[in-house]
């Protein structure tokens, strides 16, 4: 396996108690462990380091962002992508994930 792509099933969650519609996709935990170990000394604001994320036949640059409650990395999945692909919060997506830093 390429270590600057990963590729993983998850699901998609709205984040609790927003007003907006945020939604995200939870890196899985290893892979996340992996990730900071081999990227973290590239991180930019908030810990966030950039990606190409790939679900379905879209791909859109945008970061991943550490979550302290999760110990993981969390992916926000804009309204763009989630209208082009049909997801929801609840569905299970296969996910590609390309490290930029």
């Amino acid at each position: 396996m390429n270590k600057d792509h990963h590729t993983f099933r998850a699901e998609v969650w709205l984040y609790p108690g927003a007003v907006a519609s945020w939604h995200f996709i939870t890196v899985p935990k290893k892979m996340s462990v992996e990730v900071k170990a081999r990227f973290g000394t590239s991180a930019k604001g908030w810990g966030s380091l950039p990606v190409v994320a790939t679900v379905g036949k879209t791909s859109w640059k945008t970061s991943i962002f550490p979550d302290k409650r999760s110990g993981a990395y969390i992916l926000p999945v804009k309204a763009e992508v989630r209208k082009k692909e049909g997801m929801r919060a609840g569905d299970m997506v296969n996910v590609g994930l390309s490290i930029r830093a």
